[in-house]
This record gives C-alpha cells, sequence and structure tokens, in this order.
C-alpha cells in the first residue's frame, strides 16, 4: 500500500500531493485518485520549488494528531495520519483503518477525529470542507 521515494523527482506527476500551503483543501470531488503522496519532512525548510510539476495540491483540514510525539495537538500529524486522513475523507475509511492498524496508537487518531472526519467525509467539495473547519477553529 506504501510506496517509500527517495528523491522528489520520484513523485509521480499524477499523485494528489498532501501540502499544508495549498490553496484548496481535500475533499470528496477530488476523486478519484490514482495514488497519494505525503511527504515525510519539514515544510518549513521544504524547497517546494521542485513540486510545482505536480499538478493537484490539497491542503489537510483541520485535524488533531494522536502520535505520541504530538498526541492532541491540532494540525501536528504524522505522514500515516495524514495519509489515513485523505484516504478517509475520499471514502477509503477501510483503508485508512489499515494503515493506521500498524501502530498502536493509529486507530486512537481515527477515534479523536470521528466527528470532523465523518463531516468532512459527507462534504461536497473544498468550500464544504472550509465552512465545516471554521467550526472548529
Amino acid at each position: 500500500m506504501v510506496r517509500i521515494l527517495t528523491s522528489v523527482s520520484r513523485i509521480p506527476r499524477n499523485t494528489l500531493l498532501l501540502d499544508p500551503t495549498a490553496e484548496q483543501a481535500l475533499s470528496p470531488a477530488d476523486q478519484p485518485v490514482r495514488s497519494i503522496t505525503a511527504l515525510d519532512c519539514s515544510w518549513d525548510v521544504l524547497d517546494t520549488s521542485s513540486l510545482k510539476g505536480i499538478r493537484r495540491h490539497r491542503a489537510l483540514p483541520y485535524l488533531v494528531a494522536a502520535n505520541p510525539v504530538n498526541f492532541g495537538r491540532p494540525l501536528r500529524l504524522t505522514s500515516v495520519e495524514a495519509c489515513a486522513a485523505a484516504l478517509f475523507i475520499l471514502g477509503e475509511q477501510a483503508q485508512a483503518s489499515t494503515i493506521l492498524s500498524q501502530f498502536t496508537w493509529g486507530i486512537r487518531f481515527l477515534e479523536l477525529n470521528e466527528e470532523p472526519l465523518s463531516r468532512y467525509a459527507a462534504a461536497g467539495d473544498s468550500t464544504d470542507i472550509i465552512g465545516i473547519q471554521a467550526d472548529y477553529l
């Protein structure tokens, strides 16, 4: 289910890139998705010019981390939490559970974010996601 790439140049151009700096929020309207890419790095130091060839950049909406390092902190997700959130929002809840089940704290992420994830998954588009997110901020 996961392929680890060691170079930004190997990222498929037709992937959906989870990008916290994206102008548009991920929503069910982004389906179909062939692949999801999450960069396991600090976005504060990333040279984003190397990512310009990727067509679809999407930001995740407000969610709370369940990982041991950032437990309870909003918007401080691990790459697996980010991928699981994207899968859940895109209607792939079983896959989200599967990838999270590999971590002792993984399913806790879905429990902590049950209400917002369900609402995000039922949204129509990015505008709806922003409205739902506003309820949590």
